[in-house]
């Protein structure tokens, strides 16, 4: 499988949880003392310029990341040797149901649906390795209708990429074409109808832009309705 059609041959998305300590303060949430991981389905993918779904009653809340795309299958994978089973990057937003979310973490139960809708993944093309000569150093925007919401570097990552891939695959094979998201930088809020998305990934030492990453969001017709108890 070339490392590129990740987005329709892609077995799994493993999404990283409060990585970034900015996020987990204005979430009142607590840090982990190692990395938390939920998975993704790969329905949810839609592609740069597509239309992210929003279902009747959600509130949907935006979270730009940076993905790893796996290009070697590996397990129990050290962190020396992990580099080697990237195959590339991509710029994404974990769209979660913000209010789904809250309501079932109240009761302990699993956040599946809140992460899950169809479209709650927009991702942008594969970037090479080529293009990203330090991962640890980037700079992820996100803009709401021209205004910027999100604007964080990925050397604020409390878990750097190599311990991302070496804990999860110490739980979990790594397969060619799955995609880590590796955790949202702070300013996450919600998207409504009608809202136009666009984010960029960018080298803060040469200030060129690596990729880009748009869409717009709209009310789902029929489907899950989200009715607070």
């Amino acid at each position: 499988m070339a490392a590129a059609a990740f987005f329709k041959q892609g077995k799994k998305i493993v999404a990283i949880g409060r990585n970034y300590a900015e996020h987990i303060k204005e979430l009142k949430n607590t840090t982990p003392k190692e990395p938390f991981f939920f998975l993704k389905p790969t329905t949810s993918y839609v592609a740069s310029g597509g239309k992210v779904e929003i279902p009747r009653g959600i509130i949907a809340h935006h979270e730009v990341e940076l993905g790893l795309v796996i290009g070697k299958n590996g397990r129990d994978i050290s962190q020396a040797d992990a580099h080697s089973h990237i195959a590339g990057y991509a710029l994404a937003v974990d769209m979660t149901a913000r209010n789904l979310q809250d309501q079932v973490k109240k009761k302990g139960l699993p956040w599946s649906a809140a992460k899950g809708f169809d479209t709650f993944t927009p991702i942008g093309s594969f970037i090479p390795l080529s293009s990203t000569p330090n991962a640890q150093n980037l700079n992820l925007t996100l803009k709401i209708n021209g205004e910027i919401k999100q604007d964080g570097n990925t050397d604020q990552m409390i878990f750097p990429i190599p311990r991302l891939i070496e804990h999860i695959s110490s739980i979990m094979t790594l397969e060619e074409g799955d995609l880590i998201l590796t955790g949202t930088p702070s300013g996450v809020g919600p998207v409504t109808p009608g809202d136009k998305v666009s984010c960029t990934l960018s080298d803060p030492d040469t200030g060129s832009i690596i990729s880009t990453l748009d869409f717009e969001a709209v009310e789902r017709a029929g489907g899950y309705h989200f009715v607070p108890e």
